[in-house]
């Protein structure tokens, strides 16, 4: 009963007044069963509001001080192309995300996890530019992607590899 006291207590007096006017009517607190006089708690009780800090302007973050947006992974990286010895018979040269492969296309296959169109800078491919997941793969998951390679025999060239993979957070 005390601490139920010592709560209403914390609240502006107003409210606790009213509180415990409330409480009263109920039946819930009477000052004999609580042992003390509670209006004349509350009315000597003094309620300090707590001061609001002055709002301070933070400088915005120089690009030293920015999170790097991209994260390193090492991966398996494999190769393909869009015939048939990769592909299967009649694909029709449209990647998973809806992407309409063309000549110079530059692009990887990647798990799920990594939406479509994140970027990724994958070691030896493209120059070192960014390419974006625009595919998908049945074999392709967890720390897996496939690069792609207009023709088989570049494909082949590329082999397996295990690189450090920067992925776009």
């Amino acid at each position: 009963m005390r601490e139920l006291l010592e709560k209403i207590l914390q609240i502006d007096e107003f409210d606790a007044k009213r509180a415990a006017r409330t409480a009263a009517a109920a039946g819930i607190i009477g000052a004999a069963a609580a042992g003390i006089g509670y209006q004349k708690s509350v009315s000597q009780k003094s309620v300090e509001k707590p001061e609001v800090a002055p709002k301070v302007e933070m400088p915005a973050p120089t690009k030293e001080e920015e999170p790097s947006v991209w994260q390193t992974i090492n991966m398996r990286v494999t190769a393909y192309c869009p015939g048939p010895e990769c592909t299967g018979e009649g694909s029709p040269g449209i990647t998973a995300s809806g992407h309409k492969i063309q000549p110079g296309d530059a692009f990887v296959a990647a798990d799920k996890r990594y939406s479509f169109d994140t970027e990724m800078v994958i070691p030896g491919y493209n120059d070192g530019q960014p390419v974006k997941v625009l595919d998908r793969g049945g074999a392709i998951q967890g720390d897996r992607i496939d690069v792609f390679f207009p023709t088989h025999d570049e494909a082949l060239e590329w082999g397996v590899k295990n690189l450090d993979v920067k992925v776009q957070n």
